[in-house]
C-alpha cells in the first residue's frame, strides 16, 4: 500500500509506493528525506545527478517474465571507468528489484537471502571461483566506487560520497553482485537482459530503444594540439593519431592518461584506418579505435592489432589481426564457467575448447582513436586462449576485472570486402590458433568416399566368394607305412565347366616327425600332368611352457585346370629315423575366390585418405607448434641431455 507524506522543507507531497522504501529525494526541492513511519526527516540536499544519456527515468514501466514493474528510484554511482545507474524497481506482486545500467549492458537482480556467511571483500580476487546460494560463481569485477547522487524512493539511506564496495559474480546462467556497502553484505542475483525484452514504456524523451549517440565532443590533443573527438559520453579515452598520447575524454580538462610516443618508440599503421565504415554479418560498423598489444616469449616480441568497432544502438565489437589472420570478436555477457587459472578444456556453447596458450602480460604499446574505458599505454593484462576452430575463447584479466570474449576466424578477403578496401590485405603467415584446417573438409570427403568404395569392394568380394565357393571333389584317407615308400593313387573325380583353380589339402597325423609328398594331378584322358612337391613337419614339446613348430596340414592350388576326369598320385618320403605310420586325409575341391585382388584394391583406395590424413595432421602440428603444448621433438629431447 502506498504511503503519502509531505516534504518538511517545501511541503510537496512525497509518495512511498513501496512499504520497504525508507529514503526519498523530493523531486521539487531535492531535499534528502528519511521516513520515520508517517513522518519525514530532512537530512539535507542531495547532490544533482550527473547528466547522462540514459533512456530511463522515474515512472518508466516495463515487464519482466510477465510481471509489470515501475521505476521508483535511482542511485548514480561513480567508478574507475565512469558512471553507472542502479534503478530501483517495484513489481505488481510487491517485489522490489534493481536494474543496473552500465556501458549499454542491462542487468536485472533481486536481493537474495543466504544462510551461509558471505566472503570478505578483501579476500576476493579476480577469477576466484566459489559456491554460493547453490551455484558456482566466478569473480568478474571488483570495484571500490562511490554514490554521487540519488533520486526517488530507495530502501536505504544514501548520500553523495557514500562508498560502494561491490563485487560482480558470473556464471553461464546468472549474474550476481555482492554489495559490501551494507553490514552484513547483501547478495543480489539475476541475469543480463536485452533492453527490448523489458518492453519499456514512458521512456525519457520518448525513446523506444536505448541510444548512445550524442553530439560528438571535439577538442585538441593537450600534447600536440591535433584535433580529437569523442562521439559519446561512453567514450572515456581517446588516443591521438598524430602523437600517440591517450587523453581522458571524460575529464573536463582532458587529462593525459599516457604520454605521446617517443622518437625511439616503434609506430604501427592500422590496416583499417580510423573512421572506416563497413558491414559485418550484414550489420553496419565503424572503426573507432586501434590498439597494438605486445607480449614477450623467450625473449621474442609478438605484436598484434585490435580494432574497436561501433555498431548499431551503441553496441561494440572487435576485430583482431596477427600476421594477416583476422578474428571478429564479441565480449560475452554470459561467460563460461572458469576463472583465470587455465584448465585443459572449457565447455561453452555446446563445444569443447582446448587450452592453447597463456600470456602472462599482454602490454598495450600504441593507442589510437576512441575507447569505452580509460586505456593507457603500458597497461598489461593476462590472457588465456582456448580454441575450437574456427572459434577462439579468451579470458582477459587485470587486477580488478575479468572479461571473456569469443572470436570467429575470418579470411582477409572477407574483411577487405566488408570495408570495401581498395587494396588487398596481406595473406596470412603461418597457422593461427583457431584457423580452420584447410584439409578438414577434404579429409572428411575423401574418407567418406573411401568407405563407400571400400564397402562396394567388400560386397563384390563377398559376391565372388558366394558364387565361386569351393566344391568338394574328393575326400580319401591314406596311411603311409615307413620303409615302404609305395606310390598311391586316389579315386577319380570330375572337373566341369570352365578352367578353374583346384585346391588339394593334406591333413596328416604328424607328431614330432616329417613327411615329403611328391604329388601329381593327372588328366585320365589326355595324360596331362601337373606335378607338385610338398614337405610337412610338426614338432612340439615343453620348455618353460608348451611350444610347437611347423604344421600337420598343407594346401596347394593348381591354376587353370580344364574340365575332365582326374586323379592324384602321391609318392611319400618318410623320416628314416622315426619309423612311424602317418595318416593323411586328402581333400580336393574347387578353390573359392582369391583375396589378392581385393587386398590390392583396398591398398590402392587407402592411399588417398592416408595422404589427406597426413596433410591434416601436418596442419595441426603447425598450429600447436605455436601453443603452450608444442610437441617435443627427439632433437629437443637430445638437447636436454
Amino acid at each position: 500500500m502506498a504511503v503519502t507524506a509531505h516534504c518538511p522543507s517545501c511541503g510537496a507531497p512525497v509518495v512511498f509506493k513501496s512499504a520497504s522504501s525508507v529514503f526519498a529525494v523530493c523531486e521539487y526541492c531535492q531535499s534528502t528525506l528519511v521516513r520515520h513511519d508517517q513522518n519525514l526527516e530532512d537530512i539535507g540536499k542531495m547532490a544533482a545527478l550527473v547528466e547522462d544519456r540514459s533512456p530511463l527515468q522515474l515512472g518508466a514501466e516495463g515487464s519482466y517474465k510477465g510481471v509489470h514493474f515501475a521505476l521508483i528510484g535511482r542511485i548514480q554511482i561513480k567508478y574507475s571507468q565512469g558512471i553507472w545507474n542502479e534503478w530501483h524497481l517495484l513489481f505488481d506482486d510487491m517485489r522490489t528489484g534493481w536494474l543496473s545500467e552500465a556501458g549499454g549492458e542491462y542487468v536485472l537482480t533481486f536481493a537474495q537471502f543466504v544462510a551461509e556467511a558471505l566472503p570478505q571483500f578483501d579476500d576476493l580476487k579476480i577469477g576466484q571461483r566459489f559456491v554460493l546460494a547453490s551455484q558456482t560463481w566466478t569473480v568478474s569485477n571488483i570495484e571500490n566506487a562511490e554514490c554521487v547522487a540519488g533520486q526517488g524512493e530507495l530502501p536505504f539511506k544514501v548520500g553523495a560520497g557514500y562508498p560502494v564496495a561491490a563485487v560482480d559474480l558470473r556464471n553461464q546462467a546468472s549474474f550476481a553482485t555482492l554489495d559490501y556497502s551494507e553490514t552484513p553484505p547483501l547478495l543480489f542475483v539475476g541475469e543480463a537482459v536485452e533492453f527490448s525484452s523489458l518492453k519499456m514504456a514512458n521512456l525519457r524523451d520518448g525513446m523506444a530503444v536505448p541510444t548512445k549517440a550524442v553530439e560528438a565532443r571535439v577538442f585538441r590533443c593537450p600534447s600536440c594540439g591535433s584535433p580529437m573527438a569523442a562521439r559519446s559520453r561512453e567514450i572515456l579515452a581517446v588516443g591521438c593519431a598524430s602523437c600517440g598520447a591517450v587523453v581522458d575524454a571524460a575529464d573536463e580538462s582532458y587529462k593525459i592518461l599516457s604520454k605521446s610516443l617517443g622518437m625511439r618508440d616503434e609506430k604501427y599503421s592500422a590496416r583499417l584506418p580510423l573512421g572506416s565504415k563497413g558491414r559485418l554479418e550484414g550489420k553496419p560498423v565503424e572503426v573507432i579505435g586501434f590498439l597494438v598489444k605486445r607480449c614477450v616469449v623467450d625473449g621474442l616480441a609478438y605484436n598484434w592489432s585490435e580494432y574497436l568497432l561501433a555498431g548499431e544502438h551503441g553496441s561494440y565489437r572487435w576485430l583482431t589481426e596477427y600476421n594477416g589472420h583476422w578474428n571478429v570478436v564479441d565480449v560475452l555477457s554470459k561467460p563460461p564457467a572458469g576463472g583465470i587459472i587455465e584448465v585443459d578444456n572449457v565447455r561453452f556453447g555446446g563445444q569443447s575448447f582446448k587450452h592453447f596458450s597463456t600470456t602472462q602480460a599482454a602490454e598495450v604499446v600504441q593507442v589510437g582513436g576512441e575507447f569505452t574505458w580509460r586505456v593507457r599505454r603500458g597497461e598489461t593484462s593476462r590472457v588465456v586462449d582456448y580454441v575450437a576452430p574456427p572459434l577462439i575463447l579468451s579470458s582477459e584479466s587485470t587486477g580488478n576485472d575479468l572479461t571473456w570474449s569469443q572470436g570467429n576466424y575470418v579470411e582477409p578477403q572477407v574483411i577487405a570486402e566488408a570495408f570495401k578496401l581498395k587494396a588487398d590485405l596481406p595473406e596470412p603467415t603461418g597457422v593461427f590458433a583457431n584457423q580452420p584446417n584447410s584439409w578438414s573438409e577434404t579429409n572428411r570427403r575423401i574418407w567418406g568416399l573411401f568407405w563407400k568404395l571400400a564397402l562396394a569392394a567388400i560386397l563384390v568380394q563377398a559376391f565372388f566368394i558366394f558364387v565361386s565357393s569351393g566344391k568338394l571333389l574328393l575326400r580319401q584317407d591314406f596311411t603311409f607305412e615307413p620303409l615302404r615308400g609305395d606310390e598311391v593313387q586316389t579315386r577319380e573325380f570330375e572337373i566341369t565347366g570352365k578352367p578353374r583353380k583346384i585346391a588339394v589339402h593334406n591333413q596328416t597325423s604328424l607328431d614330432n616327425n616329417w613327411i615329403g609328398l611328391d604329388m601329381m594331378l593327372v588328366n585320365k584322358v589326355t595324360g596331362a600332368a601337373w606335378p607338385a612337391a610338398r614337405e610337412l613337419s610338426f614338432y612340439s614339446g615343453y620348455d618353460d611352457g608348451r611350444w610347437t613348430e611347423g604344421s600337420q596340414s598343407d594346401e596347394i592350388v593348381f591354376l587353370n585346370i580344364p574340365a575332365g576326369t582326374y586323379y592324384l598320385t602321391l609318392d611319400p618320403d618318410m623320416a628314416p629315423d622315426k619309423p612311424m605310420a602317418v595318416r593323411d586325409r586328402v581333400e580336393v575341391h574347387t578353390a573359392g575366390a582369391g583375396w589378392s585382388n581385393f587386398v590390392l584394391v583396398m591398398i590402392f583406395l587407402l592411399i588417398f585418405p592416408i595422404f589427406s590424413a597426413m596433410r591434416h595432421a601436418a596442419f595441426e602440428a603447425r598450429r600447436w607448434a605455436e601453443s603452450d603444448h608444442a610437441p617435443v621433438s627427439s632433437d629437443d629431447s637430445d638437447g636436454d641431455d
